[in-house]
């Protein structure tokens, strides 16, 4: 990802509280907190999840809140964040070992989706996860081919059981 190009999301009033630079802002920080929680506890939506690895310096445990998509019967998670987000540099060093907590907390591999299959991983987390499309240059009913011209931009990962 451009390190120019600006997050499409900063064009609206609420999320541009929430981030800043592809990075949440101290607001956004217990916002998303607040949803970690929540989908920790296992409540709705349930689609949304708490993922939780080691943090890649300290070691010490990272959660973050994200929203899955569904493709063929699999469950993905994308990052709106792009590829420096914190959660993605923690599970590429742990080698996709992590723990996906919705109720009951579980381990699983988190594999790496070849860009060239994304696409339609992208175009449904866009349309599931309705304030996460906003990170998205490409409009969430949008065709699949706008989502493969953004998918090297877009860390995808198949959710494995451990």
């Amino acid at each position: 990802m451009s390190a120019q190009r600006a997050d499409p999301a900063e064009q609206g009033w609420f999320l541009r509280l929430c981030y800043r630079d592809w990075r949440p802002t101290l607001f956004g920080r217990w916002v998303n907190r607040f949803w970690m929680l929540w989908s920790s506890l296992g409540l709705p939506p349930r689609l949304m999840l708490a993922l939780q690895a080691p943090g890649r310096k300290s070691g010490r445990p990272r959660t973050n809140v994200l929203v899955t998509a569904r493709v063929g019967g699999k469950q993905y998670l994308v990052s709106m964040l792009g590829e420096k987000s914190e959660w993605v540099l923690n599970v590429r060093a742990n080698a996709g070992h992590a723990f996906i907590k919705q109720g009951r907390r579980k381990p699983v591999v988190l594999v790496d989706v070849p860009v060239t299959e994304r696409a339609p991983i992208i175009k449904e987390y866009c349309r599931v996860a309705t304030s996460g499309r906003h990170h998205f240059p490409a409009a969430w009913d949008a065709p699949v081919e706008e989502f493969a011209k953004i998918a090297a931009d877009y860390p995808v990962f198949r959710v494995d059981p451990a």
